[in-house]
């Protein structure tokens, strides 16, 4: 199966797992509760999908790498324990509490969430002396004489054979209690998680060209040659920081990632061209409706590829708009309820607002502290809150600079610039609405209702925070060209069917 379809396996057994009964029992006892085991290749997305799970459902996420430990660190440290048996005493050997299984005690103390994922990875490829402690693991859920707490799902990970050397096979008996979930590479399924992701468009238009080279693995004369959805992940970011830096994207950067040297190479061609797209079509230019017919005429004249690649520029600008406008529309909303806690308790006899607004300030850093100890919050939720903090001690320091300390006024203060920044908002929706418009207007005057038009529909449906803009504020041009998508895909699969009967007469 896909990484998608992964996930969602992975989602499904933890749901079940965790499931209760009226009495709030585990509907399945933990003895019962098989570990998931997912075997795939490195790099595919194993560990992304645990943290997706894990913030997905709010729970937590506790990972380790199984080849970084000893028997000693996994099982414990030996120890003489004295203990009477039939009126005699015995020294025995007892074990310290494993790592692992302390850190998920001292993370439940912590965080105070009482239920999760640990998620042990490359379990497959642990040293000799620890394999045996591993098996026993898988078994009965134990590092030595300590169980796993109740309400932690165990799920675990290992690379295929092919892979790695040091791979361990393990036996019918081990592999009869797991569930084991095989995942291969897929760049469709992979394609979707990226779009939502915010990769860099030139990978993800490269990939739609090249499919072939978003996973590759090979034993050469110089050693592996590789390169994995992780290593595009982690040029992505490098890309997007090295061009807000200002500095040259070339080769060299690009094989410290793609580690096969004829796809680094042709990436880098590709970069340098898409860059060359980006300059020579004006892409802010068409989304505001001021293109000529020279852009027109060149986009008519373009191979595919090259229209596929500016669809991919259109379409990562204008959803990084709708997506920075619904960040900004949620943190106007919390920010509102921040304010209007504020207001009620600075309405209060002897109220000092500017207490008030450092005491709300301390509660969201606080609130901050929590999310990012529970490894839990959501890049978008740590800005929006950060943004808040930021803005409170905005407002204090305002207020305290013009000495507005009565409440009324000083409240009165905080407003208007509130208001003005919700009238902001509403100028940048309205302008993000319009470029829309104007992207399938461009479209459908450039290529008609043609596969370009279909990217388009199909790539802001798949996108999550396109799929949230438009179905907050609507698009009539979006509704009317996906209506119009749908019925000619009905009309060519009626035409497909209709061809396929003519064979069989």
């Amino acid at each position: 199966m896909n990484i998608k379809d992964a996930k969602q396996e992975v989602e499904n057994a933890v749901k079940a797992y965790l499931s209760k009964d009226k009495f709030g029992n585990y509907v399945i006892e933990r003895v019962r509760q098989r570990p998931l085991l997912i075997i795939g290749a490195p790099g595919i997305g194993k560990t992304a999908i645990m943290e997706q799970v894990a913030k997905d459902m709010g729970i937590g996420l506790i990972s380790y790498s199984m080849t970084h430990h000893t028997r000693q660190s996994a099982i414990g440290l030996p120890f003489i324990e004295k203990r009477e048996y039939g009126g005699e005493e015995y020294q025995i050997s007892e074990y310290t509490m494993s790592e692992i299984i302390a850190s998920v005690y001292e993370y439940m103390k912590s965080t105070g969430l009482k239920e999760g994922i640990l998620f042990l990875d490359e379990i497959n490829c642990v040293s000799e002396t620890l394999s045996p402690a591993m098996l026993q693991f898988l078994q009965f859920k134990t590092f030595g004489n300590h169980p796993v707490p109740e309400g932690w799902v165990i799920v675990t990970a290992g690379n295929p054979p092919e892979y790695n050397k040091s791979v361990r096979e393990f036996d019918v008996v081990t592999l009869d209690r797991v569930k084991k979930i095989v995942v291969e590479p897929d760049f469709d399924a992979w394609k979707e998680y990226a779009t939502n992701k915010g990769i860099h468009p030139a990978i993800t238009t490269y990939l739609d060209i090249r499919k072939s080279n978003f996973y590759f693995i090979e034993n050469t004369v110089d050693g592996k040659a590789f390169v994995t959805a992780r290593g595009w992940e982690d040029l992505s970011d490098m890309i997007k920081l090295y061009e807000s830096m200002d500095i040259k994207v070339n080769e060299r950067l690009i094989s410290q990632y793609v580690q096969t040297k004829i796809i680094a190479k042709d990436f880098a061609v590709y970069y340098d061209l898409f860059n060359k797209y980006r300059s020579d079509y004006k892409v802010l230019d068409i989304l505001d409706g001021k293109y000529d017919e020279t852009v027109k005429e060149r986009a008519q004249a373009a191979k595919f590829d090259e229209r596929l690649t500016l669809m991919g520029l259109l379409l990562d600008t204008i959803t990084s708009l709708m997506k920075k406008n619904l960040t900004e529309e949620k943190l106007t909303a919390v920010l509102l309820e921040n304010l209007k806690d504020v207001k009620e308790k600075s309405a209060q006899a002897g109220s000092d607002i500017l207490q008030i607004l450092k005491s709300k300030t301390d509660e969201n850093k606080e609130t901050l502290r929590k999310e990012l100890k529970r490894g839990l919050i959501k890049k978008q939720d740590e800005y929006i809150l950060c943004e808040i903090i930021s803005r409170l001690e905005g407002y204090t320091a305002s207020i305290a600079e013009k000495g507005l300390t009565d409440s009324k006024k000083g409240f009165a203060a905080i407003k208007r610039s509130f208001d003005k920044g919700t009238d902001e908002l509403e100028k940048n929706t309205e302008s993000t609405k319009k470029k829309l418009d104007n992207l399938f207007t461009f479209v459908e005057d450039v290529f008609g209702r043609d596969k370009e038009m279909l990217i388009v529909v199909t790539e802001l449906t798949a996108n999550v925070s396109s799929a949230e803009f438009i179905g907050k504020f609507g698009s009539e041009k979006y509704f009317e060209n996906n209506e119009a998508m749908l019925f000619y895909q009905r009309q060519a699969e009626v035409f497909k069917q209709i061809e396929a009967l003519g064979k069989m007469i």
